[in-house]
Parts: C-alpha cells; sequence; structure tokens
C-alpha cells in the first residue's frame, strides 16, 4: 500500500474536495483523483462519494480514514525517531570479551562508548570465546573479540593482534624456552574445548609431547592466583600477564621451537547488518587493541 496515496486519501476526505486538496498538496486535480482512484481500486471498495459540496467518506472510507491517520501517525513518528538516533542515537549494543580481555579494556571502552553516545546503552559480555562464537552466531551478540576462532561462513572476522604464548610462573625461567621443556613443567591449562589448549596440544601432538596439565581451570584470573603461590606453571598470551597484580615476582618465558602465537580477531556476523553504533564499537575496539604492548598488531 502506497504512503502517498494514504496521505492523498486523508487530505481529500479532511478538506472535502478534491481542488482543495490538490491546491494544499501542490498537485494536479486529476493527479489527484487519479491517485484516490487507483487506492480504491487497490481496495476493491468505494471510499469517497459525491455531495453537493464536494465529497465525504462512505462508511468504507471512514474505517480506511482512521487506519491511513494512524499510519501516517507511525510513519511521521519513524522518521522523527531516526532523525533523533542519528543526532543522540539510543538503543543497545553488546560486545563479547573473552575474560583477560574485559579486565583490560572494559573501563576504556565504556568510557569512549558512553561519550559518543550518551543516550546509548553498551553491554558487556565476558566468556571463553568457545562460547562467544556461539552467541554471536545465535544472534546474541552484536560483536565480539575471540581468540583462534574456527572458520565459519557465519562470521566475519578480522585479525587485530597476534601476541606469542608465555610461560608464566614465579620461579625463574630463561627468556625463551622450547616447547619440549614446557611440557615437563606441572601447568594450569584450560579444560577443553579451549583455543589456547588446542593450539599448544596442535604443536605438541605431532612432536609426541604431552602437556603435564595438573590442574584445569578456565578462569585467568584464578590460575594466575594459584600460579602466584608457586604452585604451578601456566601458558597464557603475554597480554594476559597485565593483569597480574601479586606480591610474588612474575616471570615469563617466550615459548620457542616452534614459536607459538595466538590470534586476536573482531568477528560480527555476516547475517546482521552493522548499525552505526556497532561500527562506532567496532572502531574503538580495533583502537583499544591498537595500543597494546606484547603482541604484535595485524598488518
Amino acid at each position: 500500500m502506497d504512503i502517498n496515496r494514504l496521505r492523498y486519501f486523508v487530505a481529500v476526505a479532511e478538506t472535502g474536495g478534491f481542488s482543495q486538496a490538490a491546491a494544499t498538496l501542490h498537485l494536479a486535480q486529476s493527479t489527484l483523483s487519479g491517485h484516490v482512484l487507483a487506492l480504491e481500486e487497490e481496495l476493491g471498495q468505494r471510499l469517497l462519494v459525491r455531495n453537493g459540496r464536494g465529497v465525504e467518506p462512505t462508511e468504507s472510507g471512514l474505517a480506511m480514514l482512521a487506519h491511513a491517520r494512524a499510519i501516517l501517525e507511525m510513519t511521521e513518528r519513524a522518521r522523527t525517531d531516526m532523525r533523533d538516533r542519528q543526532l543522540s542515537p539510543r538503543g543497545r549494543v553488546t560486545v563479547g570479551l573473552p575474560p583477560h580481555v574485559a579486565h583490560t579494556l572494559s573501563a576504556d571502552l565504556v568510557e569512549g562508548f558512553r561519550a559518543l553516545y550518551p543516550d546509548a546503552v553498551i553491554s558487556v559480555a565476558e566468556a571463553l570465546s568457545i562460547r562467544l562464537r556461539e552467541w554471536l552466531i545465535g544472534g546474541r551478540l552484536d560483536l565480539a573479540l575471540i581468540f583462534d576462532p574456527p572458520t565459519s561462513p557465519q562470521l566475519q572476522v578480522e585479525t587485530l593482534l597476534r601476541e606469542p604464548l608465555v610461560v608464566v610462573g614465579t620461579h625463574p625461567l630463561p627468556p625463551r624456552i622450547r616447547l619440549a621443556d614446557v611440557a615437563h613443567l606441572p601447568l594450569i591449562l584450560p579444560s577443553g574445548p579451549n583455543s589456547l589448549r588446542e593450539l599448544l596440544e596442535a604443536e605438541a601432538r605431532p612432536r609426541n609431547l604431552t602437556l603435564r596439565a595438573v590442574a584445569e581451570i578456565d578462569s585467568v584470573q584464578t590460575v594466575l592466583s594459584i600460579v602466584a603461590r608457586g604452585v604451578a606453571y601456566t601458558v597464557l598470551p603475554a597480554g594476559a600477564v597485565r593483569s597480574w597484580n601479586y606480591p610474588a615476582q612474575v616471570h615469563t618465558s617466550v615459548i620457542q621451537a616452534p614459536a607459538m602465537r595466538n590470534r586476536l580477531v573482531l568477528a560480527v556476523p555476516r547475517a546482521r547488518p552493522a548499525s552505526r553504533m556497532t561500527r562506532s564499537v567496532a572502531a574503538l575496539l580495533r583502537e583499544l587493541v591498537g595500543k597494546w604492548e606484547g603482541g604484535v598488531p595485524h598488518r
């Protein structure tokens, strides 16, 4: 149903004649008559009848007049809302972050978002990358930072950072360490499926190495709190050590032979068009990740 035809019909019904409505709308009377006739043909009913003074709505015309006014009012509200959103957008953006990334970025992300969109809401969901990926595909998130995701036709990904994997402990470590030597250390590792665990296992398996996991814990902060007691070591991206705030001195060693780096990507669902706010959050995330030290920004 053509919105303009509804507008023309309302104008004729309210002014009581085609000539008056045509003058108000700046249309030729014949053009206006043609549009109203086309609306009547579309609906299969007469909407207007002539009287001695001009035209008046039929019973069906009165019902259609109420519908048309409501539709035009809703259309105008939609236009006004869109204009308001362009000036000061409202709404919500939901972004997913892995826990140690959220610990590092969330404050700056929320502050930056508030400066851009004071009338909108940003929601930050923290979870492991595998869960964030499921939420993205399932429509629960607008965008997310995730580690080493498997290829999916449902997601568009952009690599923002590649970080070296390091062994973390409270006992002295050499600056670099071979994976074969890492395998002899007591390790606290995340349980599977986990992108970091799978990356380690994928390199260890063809070398006939078995990682010595003495505990499986998914929370990076919990892992670091146990490592701080000297109980065991862990393997993390270099950036995760930024959150170390324990009395014990931390030691790290970059894994080599093979050199290992994870991949932090910005992921968005392909099926959902990005809003202005979503694009702004993506730009903020790129900027904040680009300021990190210890990783190698992707070029």
